[in-house]
């Protein structure tokens, strides 16, 4: 495989205040896209960042009006994957994917 059919499948990490309370536990979160699924995210993740995958939740997030200033706005969906790593592993996510 090439490295750049690998991260095809990982578009962004998600650094919220939930996501980084999560990674106390070994969870990262990033956005993929809407095609991805849990197989091909194990292989491209344990690949990329050379790490063992215990197992990985696929939430949907779906799009949504929002009202701002007066005006509705529409804003677009996503699919996000939380990712648990064995325990004692981490990925560090200020140096770039």
């Amino acid at each position: 495989m090439n490295k750049i059919h690998l991260y095809d499948k990982i578009l962004a990490p998600i650094v919220t205040e939930k996501s980084t309370n999560i990674s106390e536990q070994n969870k990262i979160v990033f956005k993929v896209p809407s095609t991805a699924n849990k197989k091909n995210l194990k292989i491209n993740i344990e690949k990329i960042f050379k790490v063992n995958v215990t197992k990985i939740n696929i939430i949907n997030k779906k799009t949504r009006t929002k009202l701002t200033r007066g005006k509705k706005i529409k804003v677009s969906g996503f699919k996000k994957a939380i990712i648990t790593l064995k325990k004692g592993q981490s990925i560090d996510l200020t140096t770039g994917i």
